[in-house]
C-alpha cells in the first residue's frame, strides 16, 4: 500500500490515486463514474490509510461514506479473520445505503460486506454476517446477533461510527458503549458526525486515541447554505391546500415531513384525493414496505415521500429538490436534519415550512436561531422568504416536474366555504375522477 502524501499537498490533489488509494479500488470507483474525490474525502482518506483514529465533522450528502469506506476497504485483507471491520449506523435505511455503496469497491478486493438490521430473519442474516469481512450494522440488531453467539467482534480492527450524533439522539449510547467494549482495545476508530460539540464530542474522544480532527462544511447544527429557506404563512388557508400548491410547482423529488405515523398515512390518502400520488414511510411500516417505498421514491416512480423524522434519518437520495415541513419541526436541530435531505453534493435545494398563525412566534424564533431570514415577525403576507444564501429561482428548473392543479383547484373560493366543501366542489367538477398530470 502506498504511503499517504504530505498534508500540504492534499489541497492540490484531484484523484483517489494521488491520495494513496490502491489501483483495484481506484478502478472500481472509476467503473462507477467516481473519479474526483469530494472535499471531505481529500481531508480524511490519507489519515485513515495511515491508520490514524479520526474525528470528522461533515454534513450528510458530502461524500463521507467513501471518506471512510475507501480506506476501510484498502486496509482490510481478504484473508483476515471475520468480521474485520464494523460500521455502526443509526437506521436500517442508512445501513443499507452504506452497504450498497461499499459493495462494488469491496468486491474489487475480494471482500464481503453485509448489512445487519432489524425487520428481517435472524438466521440467514447471522450466517451472512459471520462470513463477511465488513459489517454495516444498527446497534440493536447487532447486539441481538452477538447475544445469540452468531459471531464475535474479537477480530475487528477498524470501527466506524457513522452519523454518530444521530445515534446519540436516538438513545443508542448504552448499546454503542457495549459494542465498543466488545471490540479489541487495539483498533482504529473513525467517528463521523454532523457535530463534534457537546456530548457527541465527549463520546468521540472517549472512543478514540490521539485522533486527527477534520471539520468540513457549515458549522454543525446550522441550516444548509445550499438551500433556499422559505417560510410560508398560511393566513387562514387550509394546510393541505397550501401543500398541494407547493407540490403543483416545478420540482423534482420532494420529501414531506409530518409529526406522526398516523399523520403520514392520512396525508398520503388526502394527497391521493387531490390527484397527487405519494408514499408513506414511518416506524410502523415493515422493512419490506419501507424498502419498497424508498425504492419507488429513488427511482422517481413516485416523486413525493411523506415521512416522520425517525423514518427519514439516514435517507440519502439524490434528486430531492424540495423538503416541505407540513408539520413544523420540534426544534432547530430537527429543522437542520430535515432540511439536510436536500441541497446535497453541490446541488441547490428548497426548504418550505408551512406556518400557521399560532406558530409564527415559535417558527420565527427557530429561524432567528439559525440565522435565517423569514419575515414572520412583521406579519409579511409573502409566501417566500429566502435566506441570504438562497436563490430566487427554484433549483433544477430545466428538468423539474410540474403537477398541474386539478380542474377547479385554483378557482375563487366562496366566502365562508370550508376546506372540505372546497375539495368536494373540486372533485365534483372533475370529469372522470382522479388523474395525475405528467
Amino acid at each position: 500500500m502506498r504511503v499517504p502524501p504530505p498534508k500540504e499537498l492534499i489541497s492540490f490533489m484531484q484523484s483517489f490515486a494521488d491520495l494513496g488509494v490502491s489501483e483495484a479500488v481506484v478502478s472500481a470507483l472509476g467503473a462507477a463514474g467516481i473519479t474526483t474525490p469530494f472535499a471531505v474525502q481529500k481531508l480524511a482518506i490519507g489519515d485513515v490509510l495511515a491508520g490514524r483514529d479520526a474525528l470528522v465533522r461533515s454534513p450528510t450528502g458530502s461524500g463521507k461514506t467513501l471518506a471512510f469506506g475507501v480506506p476501510l476497504v484498502d486496509r482490510t485483507a481478504a484473508d483476515a479473520r471475520r468480521p474485520a471491520a464494523l460500521v455502526l449506523a443509526p437506521t436500517r435505511e442508512l445501513a443499507t445505503q452504506i452497504t450498497d455503496e461499499l459493495r462494488p469497491i469491496a468486491h474489487a478486493r475480494a471482500l464481503r460486506v453485509t448489512a445487519v438490521y432489524g425487520g428481517v430473519g435472524l438466521t440467514a442474516q447471522a450466517k451472512n454476517a459471520a462470513r463477511s469481512h465488513i459489517l454495516v450494522a444498527t446497534p440493536g440488531r447487532l447486539e441481538d446477533l452477538l447475544a445469540r453467539g452468531a459471531f464475535t467482534l474479537d477480530a475487528v480492527r477498524i470501527l466506524v461510527l457513522d452519523e454518530a450524533d444521530r445515534m446519540l439522539d436516538m438513545g443508542f449510547k448504552p448499546a454503542v458503549d457495549r459494542i465498543v467494549r466488545a471490540c479489541p482495545a487495539k483498533r482504529q476508530t473513525l467517528f463521523f458526525s454532523a457535530t463534534l460539540d457537546g456530548e457527541a464530542g465527549r463520546v468521540a474522544r472517549s472512543y478514540t486515541t490521539d485522533p486527527v480532527v477534520h471539520e468540513h462544511g457549515p458549522t454543525a447544527r446550522r441550516a444548509a447554505e445550499d438551500v433556499e429557506h422559505r417560510f410560508h404563512p398560511l393566513h387562514g388557508v387550509d394546510r393541505l391546500d397550501a401543500l398541494v400548491q407547493q407540490l403543483s410547482a416545478e420540482r423534482e423529488l420532494t420529501l414531506v415531513f409530518v409529526r406522526t405515523k398516523h399523520g403520514a398515512d392520512r396525508l398520503v390518502k388526502r394527497l391521493s384525493r387531490e390527484g397527487i400520488e405519494a408514499v408513506a414511510m414511518h416506524g410502523n411500516k415493515s422493512q419490506r414496505q419501507r424498502e419498497t417505498a424508498l425504492r419507488r421514491f429513488e427511482t422517481g416512480k413516485v416523486d413525493v415521500l411523506v415521512a416522520t423524522d425517525v423514518a427519514a434519518r439516514g435517507i440519502d437520495v439524490s434528486g430531492i429538490s424540495h423538503v416541505i415541513n407540513f408539520d413544523a419541526p420540534a426544534d432547530h436541530e430537527t429543522y437542520v436534519h430535515r432540511v439536510g435531505r436536500t441541497g446535497r453534493a453541490g446541488r441547490r435545494g428548497v426548504a418550505v415550512t408551512l406556518v400557521a398563525e399560532e406558530q409564527r412566534r415559535e417558527i420565527a424564533a427557530l429561524a432567528d436561531r439559525l440565522g435565517l431570514e423569514h419575515g414572520l415577525h412583521h406579519g409579511s403576507q409573502g409566501a417566500r422568504h429566502s435566506n441570504r444564501h438562497g436563490s430566487p429561482k427554484p433549483p433544477h428548473s430545466g428538468g423539474g416536474r410540474r403537477h398541474e392543479p386539478r380542474p377547479g383547484a385554483q378557482a375563487s373560493r366562496p366566502a365562508g366555504a370550508s376546506s372540505a366543501q372546497r375539495r368536494r366542489r373540486r372533485r365534483s367538477n372533475r370529469p372522470g375522477g382522479p388523474s395525475r398530470a405528467a
